[in-house]
């Protein structure tokens, strides 16, 4: 344990919060932590704290706690150091671990490990945003407990942790005392979240429309749609696949992506095919038709607005192209009229063959993308 002023203190000296401090949140950085996770989360308390932009720590307080002074770097090269040394742990609602990139390394020094082990000890819910749950899983803080993982980071938290399945298809995870978010723009949802638990709805929405955020999200909202190219081994029709991936709205044509790949046209739809069952053009198709179904499951966005994001001309092709590769159209399906994971559908059909990419399988490897 470290041997901080907290350290001191008797089990029932723990530190008095002022009345009107309803959420008290301590945060500890990782080493090359993400710099928005940590700008968002604390935006979000700043904003709740107080009425309109006051920034006063009246509703809630927070604080950046470390070992010392020296400033902790993070992903994108911004120092940050610790306003104060860590306090005793039972002082805060929360103990919030900021994750990053995870290199070669340990994430936390000794001290800061003793820290949280002290705090889960004394029965504080810690939080790992970004890969925090990568950090409290690393010091032994996540046994038994459900862990959210971005779908970027899933290989990588399967191989380092075999023996424990991670949550990769939702925002965020509660799970007793331990929170786990996957990072990105779902720290302002968990954020959100913590919020209303402490100081009602009307606070927290109050903070997200400052933000300009519409709502906050439910943990339980899937993460947006991950790449569908696990089962592909040759490097040109990976690559090739990304180049799909990145243009769903504007499409490429087959001899744009074959020049890009650097392969004849005849050549790259023999590999594509070789390496998909499906011929470029077809499984571009249905691959825009697959990123028109997550839409439509979890956004309220129209189906003409849908139909221009995937790169359809008109609602009238994309509902025509949807409906033969699906069996169930656009507006069928948001009517509750059929779910495509559950209809019978010819095996040779383009999602048919596209079931080895699987619409809800496991996320890929992120080093597909690098």
């Amino acid at each position: 344990m470290p041997d901080g002023a907290w350290n001191s203190r008797q089990p029932g000296d723990a530190p008095k919060r002022p009345k009107e401090a309803a959420l008290s949140v301590g945060f500890v950085l990782a080493n090359r932590f993400t710099l928005t996770a940590l700008a968002i989360f604390l935006d979000a308390l700043r904003l709740a704290a107080d009425d309109g932009d006051g920034s006063r720590q009246i509703r809630c307080r927070w604080t950046i706690m470390g070992p010392g002074t020296e400033p902790v770097r993070s992903s994108c090269g911004v120092s940050i150091a610790g306003w104060e040394p860590f306090q005793d742990p039972r002082g805060f609602d929360y103990i919030v671990v900021v994750g990053g990139l995870l290199h070669p390394g340990p994430q936390l020094d000794a001290e800061t490990v003793a820290y949280l082990k002290a705090a889960a000890a004394a029965g504080v819910t810690l939080v790992g945003v970004c890969t925090g749950g990568f950090a409290l899983s690393r010091i032994g803080l996540m046994a038994r407990r459900r862990c959210c993982v971005s779908w970027y980071h899933y290989s990588d938290y399967v191989e380092e942790f075999p023996d424990v399945e991670p949550v990769a298809d939702q925002l965020y995870v509660v799970d007793r005392d331990r929170i786990t978010c996957s990072g990105g723009a779902g720290v302002a949802d968990l954020a959100a979240y913590l919020i209303e638990r402490h100081l009602g709805r009307a606070c927290a929405q109050k903070t997200m429309h400052i933000m300009l955020i519409d709502k906050a999200r439910p943990a339980n909202q899937p993460q947006p749609q991950p790449p569908t190219h696990n089962e592909v081994v040759n490097d040109r029709v990976r690559r090739a696949l990304l180049l799909m991936e990145q243009h769903l709205a504007d499409p490429l044509t087959v001899e744009d992506i074959a020049r890009k790949v650097n392969i004849s046209t005849r050549q790259f739809e023999r590999l594509f095919r070789f390496s998909t069952g499906m011929s470029p053009t077809a499984f571009y198709r249905v691959l825009r038709l697959r990123y028109g179904l997550w839409l439509l499951r979890n956004t309220t966005r129209s189906i003409t607005d849908i139909a221009v994001e995937c790169g359809f001309a008109d609602c009238a092709h994309f509902s025509r192209q949807f409906r033969e590769c699906f069996g169930v159209s656009p507006s069928a399906l948001r009517r509750g009229g059929g779910e495509p994971d559950t209809l019978t559908l010819p095996g040779d059909s383009p999602a048919a063959l596209l079931r080895a990419f699987d619409l809800r399988g496991t996320p890929p490897d992120r080093r597909l993308y690098e």
